[in-house]
């Protein structure tokens, strides 16, 4: 995901013409579920992304018994908090094209 996406998605609801949406596959559920998916993708990527900048203050935290607040800490939290939701940036990678989706065969199934 690069920078670009996450400065271009709306940070809030927008409406979206549906038959955008459906246009590469021809069907609206289809898309949606491409589009969780990525969204589900994109998650897992800014938890762990989040969880490398945070985790030399955690290690910080476990060593001093006073509990106090780190600025630092603090200004990465609120940086993720105010990031377009996953659904927005899957959203905007998708009207962008840039989510590569395939079908897979049903032909193998139906032996």
């Amino acid at each position: 995901m690069d920078n670009h996406t996450r400065n271009t998605a709306p940070k809030s609801t927008v409406t979206i013409n549906r038959k955008l949406i459906a246009a590469p596959t021809g069907n609206i559920y289809m898309a949606i579920e491409i589009i969780a998916k990525r969204a589900e993708q994109i998650q897992q990527e800014l938890a762990e992304e989040y969880k490398e900048k945070s985790s030399g203050f955690h290690d910080l935290k476990e060593q001093l018994q006073e509990t106090f607040e780190n600025e630092e800490l603090i200004d990465i939290s609120r940086y993720y908090e105010k990031l377009p939701k996953p659904w927005a940036l899957a959203l905007q990678e998708w009207l962008e094209g840039k989510i590569a989706w395939k079908f897979e065969d049903d032909k193998q199934d139906k032996k």
